[in-house]
């Protein structure tokens, strides 16, 4: 994400010179609270050990290795701000900052200089160029020395202890590379330092640490190859022959969507990189808001050898009639549908005359007792860290270290052809990051926004810069809180405002809007929601389909699923590396009738805590309210309990599918709505790193917790799948999609906190 061009900007009302960046301040405290996924996360109100400032004399927790320590401490010119020790800055970027784009640049330059051969260097496709993310002792050490507000507090204290360093270590970037000669996948780890970023000429490089190839792989698709897929089916001239028996000889009109084909047999196997296209048509070349995906072309089976880019399997299998044109199915303006838009409704405008509440100051930013740090990754889109609560006299108080949504997956339960083969992995297949796009034209946000941009590599290794890529904004959200006293009268309400961090991403015919929203009440809420267009299929005049929805003549909805799986590396009232979490499982319980029951009126709150990992697969349901809480193990509140936060599901469901079903074996993550897992940097994918063509049954989560680690005392890490089915009572209105969005939520546990 870009550092230099993050905007504040009004949305729909006149721009102005305010700043919003503001600097703060150097003794300012901040707290970590985090929410997830439209989950619910509350801290606890117990005490906490004050936290007085540490001396200049003070040193650093032994935990904390020196990185480059100074052999003369008398020769370090050291600051200080209210006896606070302030190291001198080595580098401008902290290290969560996502790569900039002088930074991807140089990657990319020292890993194709590093090809043995010419041809090896020609061939090299630079599929994802990443921060590789620091140990979470670095990031303390930047938090509590390097970066302000300065939060000393964060490392432990000895006695004694090295020395600070100087400076952090220096960034790295870790790259996925596609050799197009070979058909090998790589991984590349390059070391980056503010001199190579600042480049002359681009001939200064960084450091190669290490390089490996990864056996029988397939990386995600890219756009440069799906545009060249495309243009490959409309140049074959068996295709050009199949469209012409359908009525369409200009090509133009064609829309060829090359889909991953998943894994369904060895034919799938990685040692080709494939690809199945799905084919629409439009009706008007000159319409560039003409909905295409309302007319599928059926009957034709197409297979690209991508690696190639060339057509190895063709066939005409079935004609079936284009469904009619209709311009009411497209997305263009009311009058040139035949229609006019809605006038009956009056401007709204969201103002905020004195600017926003919240302060930005790079990627870190704060808000009422809030604050974190944004990042964003070419996979998962946009990643909040080091989330943290400030809690009055009792300081920072940490909830997450990183929230972020790994993986989803689209599994359509349509058995015909082609609708079986369809169940992308939307960000292991694809990147929701890289699918992003600008929102920077039209109110995708209302209010003060600011803006933030994200740098990608692309296929060739170029470096491309998304505007306006993230939206940070305040929302008003109703009534928090209200009370009327019946004998006085009197009422006392409070509303409700939260800060919202959200992008929204195209991939195909979808658009998925990612929100996470944080309350003045202690919650943290993660939403998606689900619009754009649908995967359709065409019927013979007449014909319905059991596995589907009608919403126009010749044309139907398949049904599907949609799966969100958020991953929360969760740190409870803990500082970095503190390893003091665990989580209970909570279900409301009707007591038995009796004499504890006279009534039949009670019921209660049972805990059970998850020891292991094989223990933690978990489902919802919503008959006993089940819930789970992350609570630390070392820390009580004023009651005496110990302090935790709460994870509230939504409105969830599993896999429609049987035990065997082919994308299964891809998305043994999908079979439960809850895995906890310790923390393991190496463990991040559900569904392992390479989904595409995976051959593997069960890599991932299913593997990882085979295990069976200890979770009664740890550094935790919660995976939550949300999911959506869209079957056959959906509504749909002219070949788009109407639902509601769907949440979870991170909320304070009231039987556990004050």
């Amino acid at each position: 994400m870009a550092s230099t061009q993050e905007k504040a900007t009004p949305c729909c009302i006149p721009k102005t010179n305010d700043d919003v960046s503001k600097k703060t301040s150097s003794s300012s405290s901040s707290s970590s609270t985090e929410v997830l996924q439209n989950w619910s996360l509350a801290v606890g109100s117990g005490p906490v050990p004050s936290e007085d400032p540490i001396p200049k004399t003070a040193s650093m927790a032994t935990l904390i290795r020196p990185v480059e320590p100074i052999s003369d401490p008398s020769a370090a010119k050291i600051a200080t701000t209210k006896g606070i020790s302030i190291m001198p800055r080595a580098q401008t970027s902290h290290p969560l900052d996502p790569l900039s784009a002088a930074e991807i640049s140089v990657a990319v330059a020292t890993v194709r200089a590093a090809g043995a051969t010419p041809e090896v260097r020609d061939s090299m496709r630079f599929i994802e160029v990443v921060l590789v993310e620091p140990d979470k002792h670095v990031v303390a050490l930047a938090d509590a020395y390097f970066f302000p507000p300065f939060q000393p507090s964060l490392l432990p204290r000895t006695k004694g202890g090295p020395l600070i360093p100087s400076k952090l270590p220096p960034r790295q970037a870790r790259l996925v590379v596609y050799n197009k000669r070979s058909n090998e996948t790589s991984i590349w780890t390059v070391e980056l330092s503010e001199v190579h970023a600042a480049t002359r000429g681009g001939h200064h490089r960084g450091k190669v640490i290490s390089s490996k190839v990864v056996p029988n792989v397939q990386p995600p698709m890219d756009a440069m190859e799906y545009a060249e897929c495309e243009a490959v089916v409309k140049d074959f001239p068996p295709f050009r022959e199949a469209m012409k028996k359908r009525g369409i000889e200009d090509m133009d009109l064609v829309m060829v969507d090359p889909w991953c084909v998943g894994y369904h047999s060895n034919a799938d196997a990685p040692s080709r990189r494939l690809a199945k296209p799905l084919i629409f048509c439009r009706t008007e070349s000159d319409c560039p808001m003409e909905n295409g995906y309302a007319r599928p072309v059926e009957g034709i089976h197409v297979l690209v050898d991508m690696q190639n880019m060339v057509v190895i399997e063709f066939e005409d299998r079935k004609l079936v009639p284009l469904p009619p044109a209709d311009p009411l199915r497209n997305y263009t303006a009311g009058e040139t549908r035949g229609g006019v838009d809605r006038s009956d409704v009056k401007p709204l405008q969201i103002i905020q005359p004195e600017g926003p509440s919240f302060r930005v100051n790079g990627k870190f930013i704060e808000w009422q007792k809030w604050n974190f740090r944004i990042g964003f990754t070419p996979r998962e889109g946009l990643v909040i860290y080091s989330v943290a609560y400030v809690d009055g006299n009792r300081g920072r108080r940490p909830v997450a270290h990183r929230l972020s949504f790994v993986e989803m997956v689209v599994p359509y339960g349509d058995p015909n052809d082609p609708h079986y083969r369809k169940n992308a992995f939307d960000a292991g297949e694809d990147g929701l990051g890289k699918n992003a796009h600008s929102l920077k034209k039209g109110c995708d946000c209302l209010g003060y926004i600011k803006y933030f941009d994200a740098h990608f590599t692309n296929f060739t290794g170029g470096v491309e810069t998304i505007e306006n890529c993230v939206c940070l904004h305040e929302e008003d959200h109703g009534i928090l809180w209200k009370h009327q006293d019946w004998r006085t009268g009197l009422a006392e309400v409070r509303r409700s405002r939260r800060l919202t961090v959200s992008f929204v991403c195209t991939v195909a015919n979808y658009e998925y809007g990612f929100f996470w929203h944080f309350y003045q009440d202690g919650k943290i809420e993660a939403e998606v929601k689900l619009t754009g267009i649908l995967s359709l299929g065409a019927l013979q005049p007449g014909e319905t389909r059991k596995y589907g929805t009608t919403i126009a003549p010749g044309l139907y909805a398949p049904v599907h699923q949609h799966f969100f799986v958020a991953r929360m590396d969760m740190a409870v009232d803990c500082k970095p590396g503190e390893a003091f979490n665990q989580v209970v499982e909570v279900n409301l319980k009707v007591e038995e009738p009796g004499k504890d029951n006279v009534h039949n009126n009670a019921f209660y709150a049972e805990e059970e805590l998850l020891r292991s990992e094989l223990q933690a697969m978990r489902d919802c349901n919503p008959l006993s309210a089940r819930h789970w809480i992350v609570r630390n193990t070392r820390n009580v509140n004023r009651t005496g309990q110990l302090t935790g936060f709460k994870l509230v599901p939504g409105s969830n469901c599993l896999p429609l599918a049987g035990s065997e079903a082919k994308f299964l074996r891809r998305a043994a993550f999908l079979k439960h709505n809850l895995w906890v897992t310790p923390y393991a940097r190496e463990e991040m994918y559900p569904g392992g790193e390479f989904p595409n063509q995976n051959p593997r049954v069960g890599e991932g989560l299913a593997t990882w917790v085979k295990k069976n680690r200890s979770l009664e005392e740890a550094d935790i890490v919660l995976c939550h799948t949300v999911s959506l089915t869209a079957h056959q009572r959906l509504m749909f209105l002219q070949a788009q999609l109407i639902w509601s969005s769907r949440t979870m939520t991170l909320q304070q546990s009231l039987s556990k906190t004050g």
